[in-house]
């Protein structure tokens, strides 16, 4: 693949089932349910606030992110937040995270965000050659 086959660009409708398979392949805690992801995908694309991109190479998609901007009160304006980015595991170390990423940090400063911030355990090399550092501790309670 080269830097000219890869296109990222706002995820479609049409993209379900490619998107669909890659989160089911994301899922640890959870595991993706169709019919949670088919209520939940249009909202995601009618929603301003949020971007889900694709990678789409060679007309399929290789690998999907999910981010919202929202408010805050500390930071003097909106913040952006990556909820997730997966790359499908046989089209990793190719430049499609960093595309996916840099693709929402561009949209991220179009929308005046302060900063991008994710929670994450994997790839902490990538992020960091991405220019990102660790910044706090990640809590979270799954509620049942």
């Amino acid at each position: 693949m080269t830097a000219e086959d890869l296109l990222i660009r706002r995820a479609e409708k049409a993209d379900a089932d490619e998107v669909f398979a890659l989160a089911r392949e994301f899922g640890l805690t959870f595991r993706p349910e169709r019919g949670a992801f088919d209520a939940a995908l249009p909202e995601l694309l009618a929603n301003e606030d949020a971007l889900l991109l694709t990678a789409v190479v060679g007309g399929r998609v290789h690998g999907y992110l999910l981010g919202f901007v929202h408010l805050t009160l500390f930071a003097n304006g909106p913040v952006a937040w990556v909820e997730e980015a997966m790359v499908g595991s046989g089209s990793r170390r190719q430049g499609i995270g960093r595309a996916l990423l840099e693709e929402f940090e561009r949209w991220a400063r179009s929308r005046e965000a302060k900063y991008v911030a994710m929670a994450t355990r994997r790839a902490p090399e990538f992020y960091h050659a991405l220019g990102y550092e660790a910044s706090a501790t990640f809590f979270r309670k799954v509620l049942r």
